[in-house]
C-alpha cells in the first residue's frame, strides 16, 4: 500500500470514530476498545489506529491514561454565543455568577474557579484601550483559572480569563470582591451606570503559552485567545478581558445585527 493511502486510510479511520462518538456509539467520558479490538473491528492494522487515535486526541475527542486505556472526552463543546451571552438576563439566570455559568447551566453543567484579584500596573496595550497609566497602579485585574465539573466527575480546566477594570471605577466595589455576585462582573459594572454597550473581540488561535499549563494541553493542541474589550453607550473602554479557551472545548457564536 502506498503511502498516499496510507496517509488517507488512518484518517478515514479517525473520521469513523470520530462519528461513532458524535452519533453517541461511543457515549462521553467512556473508554474506547483497546487498539488491536479497534483494529479488528475496522478491518486494519494497529498502527492505523495508533494514528488515528492521536488524531483524535489532538482535536480533544479522546485523551490517553498511560497503562489504563482512552477514554472518550468528558463533554460537548460548549458555545460561546456573542452578544446573548452578555444580556444581563442571561448571565443573572437563575442566580448565575456571569454568562459562563449561565452557558455552562443551560448544558447542566457547573464548574470551579480559582480567582486572584490584586491592583496591578496594566501591560502597555491594555492602558492605551483604558486610557490609564501602565507606569503605576491603575487598574483592578481579576485574573480566573476556570474548570468545568464532567458529569463523569473529572474536572476539566477550560479557560485562563484576565480582566483589567480602571481603579477609579472598581476600587472599594464588589469588583474587588472574588464573588462579584449574580450576573459577575458585568452586572457590578452596571450597578455603578458602567454598563457595557458595545463589544469589541479581536479572536486569534495559536498553541498555548508556557505560563497556560494550567489547561494541560499538548504541543498540538490550539486554543482561542479573545482579546475583548466592553465599552459604554458614551464610547468609554470600562473592561478588558483575556480569554485563553482549547479550541476543542468551545465553539464561538456571533449574532450581528447589521444596519446601513
Amino acid at each position: 500500500m502506498s503511502s498516499a493511502s496510507n496517509e488517507s486510510l488512518y484518517r478515514e479511520v479517525a473520521r469513523k470514530l470520530r462519528n461513532k462518538i458524535k452519533d453517541g456509539v461511543y457515549p462521553l467520558g467512556s473508554k474506547l476498545p483497546t487498539e488491536v479490538e479497534l483494529a479488528e473491528e475496522l478491518g486494519v492494522n494497529r498502527v492505523t489506529v495508533n494514528r488515528a487515535l492521536a488524531t483524535l486526541r489532538a482535536e480533544g475527542w479522546t485523551r490517553t491514561h498511560r497503562g489504563v486505556g482512552t477514554f472518550v472526552r468528558d463533554f460537548m463543546p460548549i458555545t460561546r454565543e456573542t452578544p446573548r451571552r452578555f444580556s444581563r438576563a442571561r448571565r443573572e439566570q437563575g442566580g448565575a455568577r456571569g454568562a459562563f455559568a449561565g452557558e455552562l447551566a443551560e448544558q447542566d453543567l457547573s464548574y470551579e474557579t480559582r480567582t486572584v484579584v490584586e491592583r496591578v500596573r496594566p501591560p502597555q496595550h491594555v492602558a492605551e484601550v483604558l486610557g490609564v497609566s501602565a507606569e503605576e497602579i491603575s487598574v483592578v485585574m481579576r485574573a480566573r483559572y476556570m474548570s468545568v465539573k464532567a458529569p463523569a466527575g473529572r474536572t476539566v480546566p477550560y479557560q485562563i480569563a484576565i480582566t483589567y477594570v480602571p481603579l477609579e471605577i472598581a476600587e472599594g466595589t464588589a469588583i474587588e470582591e472574588e464573588d462579584t455576585g449574580i450576573g459577575g462582573l458585568s452586572s457590578r459594572l452596571a450597578d455603578l451606570d458602567q454598563a457595557q454597550a458595545e463589544l469589541d473581540d479581536t479572536i486569534e488561535v495559536r498553541p498555548p503559552e508556557p505560563e497556560e499549563e494550567f489547561l494541560g494541553l499538548n504541543e498540538d493542541q490550539r486554543v482561542f485567545d479573545i482579546f475583548h474589550i466592553g465599552e459604554t453607550r458614551d464610547g468609554r473602554p470600562v473592561k478588558v478581558t483575556t480569554f485563553v479557551i482549547p479550541t476543542h472545548l468551545s465553539k464561538l457564536r456571533y449574532r450581528v445585527q447589521v444596519t446601513d
